[in-house]
Formats: structure tokens, C-alpha cells, sequence
């Protein structure tokens, strides 16, 4: 059976008792029979007696992680925040959530930290480069100001703007930078900020080789940028939110519980 989303084939198993089909697994048998309580499967040749080995998620001498797949769907008429993820468990997963309006939410392993007996974590949102136009709106997108010039020296963009204009304190290096209106067009990511006001100097200057950023024109235009969706920790907006927690742990580990800091959204 093909799993479309993760790109990954499983093993479906068929239970003529309850008529339905109670196990997926990761590992590709060739016959499987339970025996004296135990469970054997046969593998090019070779038969296996399974739980009977301290490694765990390992089949045939293959790792394969441990999955468990969800829904957050409280008051689903509501357009939702998908703030974080907390595990009630002895050992932390990592994570996708996908929702009706995002399907770029994740959670690395190393990103949950364990407070009074749990792991919590920030939902991150990789976006797309160039953003989407259906990600304007849900993104950090920042208008910035008209530019007074350009000058392109190789792979940098210097774009100066006139000493009356403030160009604040939310812009960082590693933002991306678009110009245009009303369809903006990725310029590239920034490398670098200047401001001395005194010395004529309020500029910024970004790396123009980015994939998929185009040169801006050398006249009077108007930029914005979009801050890193990964370090911002913006969560996913949507009105459910489908989770996948994985685990490739090789000793004995339990998960008791996953909740969710969901909020409404206030377009």
C-alpha cells in the first residue's frame, strides 16, 4: 500500500474477525504466521521470531522509525493558530502538521525541551522561497519603504533609501526581500544592514543569487521583506491540524498523551 504523502510503501494486514485492517508496518514479509504466542514472519528465505530482541524499530537489519498519525479538530467551523506541541512521554519525537491552509509545519526532535515532565515545543513553519501568494497573508511580511537607489556589484544587492526613512529594528540578516506591488517578486536574502544616518549611509544589502530571485529595477521601488519562518515560530493556520510523530529510538520508550496551545485566529 502506497502512502502518497510520505512517499513511503507499508504492509497492510486484514483481520477477517472485525473485517477491517488493523496494522500498517514498515518492514515487507513475504508470509506471516502467529505461533505458541509468538509472531514469525518469513523474509527472502529466513524466518524471524519477532519481540524477542532488546532493539527496537529494527526488521531484517533495517531501522525503521515508529509513526502515529492525528488530528487536532476541536471547534472546526474555527479558522486556528497552531501554536505548540507538548508529549507526555519518557523521550521526545519529531513532527509534521499540515492544516487546510499550510502543509509546511514541523517540529525537529532536538527542538522539544522536557519542563515539569514533559517536551514542549514551538510549531515552525518552513514556507516556501519565493513565498506563494497565498502565503503573504500568512507569514511575517513587513513593508519596508521606496528605495532611492540600487547598485549591483556581482552577487550583492545594495539598496539605498533616503535618510528620512526608518528602517526599523524587525529587520535581520537572513530575511528574505521582495519588491513590487501588487504581486512582489524575491529579490534576494539579506546579508547585511547599514544605517548612518549622519554619514548619508541607510541601506541594505543583499545576495542576489537566492533561487528564484530576479534583478529589481534600478529605479525608485518599493521593497518588503518576510522574516525567517523557521526561527519566528509562527505555528500553521488552518481550521484542523493534522499531525505525524515519528521516533527511531532502538530502546523501549511509551507516549501517553499529546496536546496542542491552539488559539483562534483573528483575521
Amino acid at each position: 500500500m502506497a502512502d502518497i504523502q510520505k512517499n513511503r510503501n507499508y504492509t497492510l494486514t486484514y483481520d477477517s474477525l472485525t473485517k477491517g485492517f488493523p496494522s500498517f508496518y514498515s518492514y515487507f514479509p513475504d508470509w506471516m504466521i502467529g505461533m505458541n504466542n509468538f509472531f514469525y514472519t518469513f523474509n527472502q528465505g529466513n524466518l524471524y521470531r519477532h519481540n524477542t530482541n532488546e532493539s527496537r524499530n529494527e526488521y531484517y537489519g533495517v531501522n525503521y522509525p515508529s509513526t502515529l498519525e492525528s488530528v487536532f479538530n476541536e471547534r472546526p467551523l474555527e479558522n486556528k493558530l497552531f501554536k505548540t506541541m507538548n508529549l507526555e512521554g519518557d523521550d521526545s519525537w519529531s513532527a509534521t502538521i499540515l492544516s487546510d491552509q499550510q502543509d509546511s509545519g514541523f517540529i525537529e526532535k532536538s527542538y522539544f525541551e522536557k519542563k515539569e515532565g514533559s517536551f514542549y515545543a514551538f510549531i515552525r513553519n518552513s514556507g516556501t522561497v519565493p513565498a506563494s501568494i497565498s502565503e503573504y497573508a500568512l507569514r511575517s511580511l513587513n513593508g519596508l519603504a521606496s528605495s532611492s537607489s540600487i547598485n549591483i556589484v556581482g552577487t550583492l544587492t545594495t539598496i539605498n533609501f533616503s535618510n528620512s526613512i526608518n528602517i526599523g529594528n524587525i529587520i535581520s540578516i537572513g530575511d528574505m526581500v521582495y519588491f513590487g506591488n501588487p504581486t512582489p517578486t524575491l529579490a534576494g536574502q539579506i546579508t547585511s544592514v547599514v544605517k548612518n544616518l549622519p554619514a548619508g549611509i541607510n541601506q541594505i544589502v543583499i545576495d542576489n543569487t537566492i533561487v528564484g530571485s530576479q534583478t529589481p529595477p534600478t529605479g525608485t521601488e518599493y521593497y518588503l521583506y518576510i522574516k525567517n519562518a523557521v526561527s519566528e515560530s509562527h505555528g500553521i493556520l488552518g481550521h484542523y491540524g493534522v499531525f505525524t510523530l515519528s521516533n527511531s529510538n532502538t530502546s523501549a520508550i511509551e507516549l501517553f498523551a499529546v496536546e496542542g496551545e491552539v488559539m483562534k485566529s483573528f483575521p
